[in-house]
């Protein structure tokens, strides 16, 4: 679950960020601010993955602000959605670690995009204590793989996550279910088994039966050598 706050001083375009946000599965809105002060009251009393920041803000600039998160709240990533277009502001969000830029008005397309992207990174992440060249470059999306990925890869199959589930499979050469896959990837049963059979298809992994402690046979997936 992403939970993320709204920063923004204008209470009806933050009721239509939060109905945006009610529409993506696995996204819980935890607080609302109209201000920076609120915003960092907030991010003190709360688990946060993410805030969705204004920069015309009335008691201090988004851009600041974002300075003051990215300082005291380094794990917390921040997307700006503002009515600012002039090239200093987008400039310095930017540089100073802002996953994403938006102006006003977002459109919902643009803005389930946003947050789609940033969750298939935040997932890519999640079960990884080590990293390899590909997941990185994954991430930053600078191979001409995961271009290709995009451009192949059937509905229901994304890059990010094909990508993790590969990961899962190396680190567990004896083989994993379809129901183990799922809880691994913080997906469905249903979800995981797509993937595995999809790599299958492709001629990335195969699957055996095998027979637990009272012998209702498994599908067990791994990756092919």
């Amino acid at each position: 679950m992403i939970n993320v706050i709204i920063s923004e001083d204008d209470f009806r375009v933050a009721s239509i960020h939060e109905q945006f946000l009610n529409k993506i599965e696995d996204v819980c809105v935890v607080g609302k601010a109209l201000n920076g002060e609120q915003t960092l009251i907030l991010l003190k009393n709360n688990q946060v993955d993410l805030v969705i920041l204004d920069i015309f803000m009335p008691d201090q600039l988004g851009t600041d602000l974002l300075y003051e998160i990215r300082k005291d709240y380094p794990h917390v990533d921040v997307i700006i959605i503002s009515a600012a277009s002039e090239k200093m502001y987008v400039e310095a969000s930017i540089r100073q670690g802002a996953i994403d830029y938006i102006i006003k008005p977002a459109t919902m397309e643009r803005f389930r995009q946003s947050i789609e992207s940033y969750k298939r990174k935040h997932q890519l992440f999640s079960d990884s204590e080590e990293l390899n060249q590909d997941i990185i470059d994954t991430y930053f999306g600078l191979t001409a793989e995961r271009t290709n990925l995009n451009k192949n890869l059937p509905k229901g199959i994304d890059p990010l996550t094909l990508q993790k589930v590969k990961v899962i499979l190396k680190a567990l050469p004896n083989g994993v279910s379809a129901e183990e896959l799922g809880e691994k990837m913080g997906a469905s049963r249903p979800t995981a088994r797509r993937y595995l059979e999809y790599l299958i298809s492709i001629g990335e992994g195969n699957a055996e039966l095998e027979y637990g402690i009272v012998g209702r046979p498994e599908r067990k997936y791994r990756l092919s050598k």
